[in-house]
């Protein structure tokens, strides 16, 4: 290889990638949020996960894009990992219209002809208006004529290498010439992370006479497989269902490219029958696209019935102390046909949601600074647990309940609602105190502050219905207290103090929030376990 091939080499490639990155970009951004509602909304079942997941990703030419934008929407809870598994499915079929652009376009159009016009077009519609989504069309159009220089540059040089070097001879012959070929399109992919790039030089390499047929499309199943190192660095840092979803990326492409790579010589000869049969033109271009498209639908078809074992076995892979935590303790299915012991199953839930939620406002309470990580984990757990709460009360109500069951749900339903708001609160209350010292200088007034907090802890602790000394009626009275009689008092002497210039009034006001909020902390848990011990009551009875 003399320096004129190298270069020629290095040219077509830097072409080639130049020209989808700008078509890629361009598409994105002239499509606007189109793309994204697609995504989101196209779910409903996987077959249109999988037929969504294909037209975006033809769409966009990217299916690492595409794969990115799902991950970064199930980490968001914006979509559920069963739906993106879907969209990862058709994403994979979608990414083969890559090599049938090539193969269609790339070697049957003088490239100066089709290419250079093209490119002249869109960058004239760029500067004509700069800032519209024409501009992006543009963008897309010129990446467009951009790939096909590239294409036509790779051809000349893969033309003159093949006249002096034979690649194919280097890796011997049979099954280890194909993995090695398989290897090395995993490795041209993951260099380069664009697998359309990779095939573009595999199919140019093929054209050419470099590669046999059999070695490129080995190399094209590596590629395949090398698209989901993307997704692998894309999951570094993200949540468990991302990492779960990077995971059913490369099951899905492991287990496609080695069916691909068993049943290689037989399908590329069924292909090339196939083109026969229909009169199709015989071209190592076409046959490889053909071939890419085959074994992605082919991979598609066996993995699809078996879509719910692979998210159940990657449901149980990268738990989190969140996860493992917001998983219900006593919530059974099996006592939904007794609904006696679904109430009291949802009753204890609840005594334990309430046990967090008490733990979070006394926590936030004494908190000095921002939320730590430790409550707003908790705070996910409880949103979760009231979930399945929720879901749990919604499938017992579909059963034949008896009047006396039926009139105890609300009041499950509110139960949660009260322990919700202390969440929240708690981390309202936390984040608040972060902004700024809020104690007032005043000693006296500060230890009236200190001993209204105080009583709330108080509160809080009382207000839990699982102890033996719990008494409903004591912590009502006590709540009514704290919240008629010391928080009123308490805030009129604020007023006085901000009003004789004792303290500012932005100091006074901005304590007066936080003590509202704390007051409702234990107004909140308080009706909790005032409603949660009726419902225990009826346990008893």
């Amino acid at each position: 290889m003399n320096l004129n091939m190298l270069v020629s080499l290095m040219g077509g490639i830097g072409f080639f990638m130049l020209g989808m990155r700008l078509m890629t970009d361009g598409l994105k951004y002239a499509a606007g949020d189109s793309l994204r509602n697609i995504l989101k909304k196209s779910t409903s079942t996987r077959v249109m996960g999988i037929c969504s997941g294909a037209f975006i990703t033809t769409m966009a030419q990217s299916s690492s894009a595409v794969s990115v934008a799902v991950i970064g929407f199930v980490n968001a809870g914006l979509m559920e990992f069963g739906q993106a598994v879907s969209i990862i499915y058709g994403s994979n079929i979608g990414s083969t219209t890559t090599a049938w652009l090539v193969s269609l376009i790339g070697f049957r159009v003088k490239i100066k002809l089709f290419a250079l016009p093209l490119i002249g077009l869109g960058m004239l519609v760029r500067l004509i208006d700069p800032e519209s989504r024409k501009a992006a069309l543009g963008d897309a159009a010129a990446g467009f004529g951009v790939i096909f220089v590239g294409i036509d540059i790779l051809k000349s040089g893969f033309a003159g290498l093949g006249q002096n070097i034979d690649i194919a001879s280097f890796a011997g012959g049979g099954f280890t010439a194909l993995v090695i070929f398989v290897a090395l399109g995993f490795l041209m992919t993951c260099l380069m992370q664009s697998s359309g790039a990779s095939i573009a030089i595999i199919l140019t390499a093929a054209v050419g006479h470099l590669i046999p047929i059999n070695d490129a499309a080995a190399a094209i199943i590596g590629a395949n497989v090398g698209t989901t190192s993307t997704a692998v660095l894309a999951v570094i840092g993200s949540g468990p269902d991302a990492k779960r979803l990077a995971g059913a990326h490369v099951i899905f492409n492991l287990i496609t490219g080695a069916v691909a790579l068993l049943i290689l010589p037989m399908l590329i000869y069924f292909l090339d029958e196939f083109e026969r049969f229909f009169g199709l033109e015989n071209s190592p271009a076409t046959l490889l696209s053909l071939f890419h498209t085959t074994f992605n639908v082919l991979g598609v078809m066996l993995l699809y019935p078996m879509t719910g074992h692979l998210v159940r076995f990657l449901k149980g892979r990268w738990h989190t102390v969140d996860e493992d935590e917001a998983v219900p303790h006593f919530l059974n299915k099996h006592v939904l046909n007794m609904p006696v012991m679904a109430v009291q199953s949802m009753a204890m839930e609840l005594t334990r949601i309430g046990s967090i939620a008490r733990h979070m406002a006394q926590g936030a309470i004494s908190l000095q600074d921002v939320p730590t990580s430790r409550l707003r984990l908790d705070k996910n757990i409880v949103d979760k647990l009231i979930l399945e709460v929720e879901k749990f009360s919604v499938r017992l109500q579909r059963t034949n309940l008896p009047t006396a069951v039926d009139r105890h749900l609300p009041n499950c339903l509110r139960v949660a609602g009260y322990y919700r708001s202390v969440a929240e609160i708690s981390l309202d209350v936390a984040n608040y105190k972060g902004r700024e010292h809020v104690l007032p200088e005043n000693q006296e007034l500060r230890e009236n502050v200190l001993n209204f907090l105080k009583d709330t802890v108080v509160l809080l602790g009382r207000s839990d219905q699982s102890l033996d000394d719990y008494d409903s009626a004591a912590c009502q009275t006590y709540a009514f207290e704290l919240k008629h009689t010391k928080y009123n008092d308490l805030k009129l002497k604020l007023l006085l103090a901000a009003s004789r210039g004792e303290m500012k009034v932005r100091g006074a006001v901005h304590l007066m929030e936080i003590l509202a909020k704390i007051r409702r902390l234990g107004e909140q848990a308080e009706k909790g376990a005032r409603y949660l011990a009726e419902i225990r009551k009826f346990k008893d009875d």
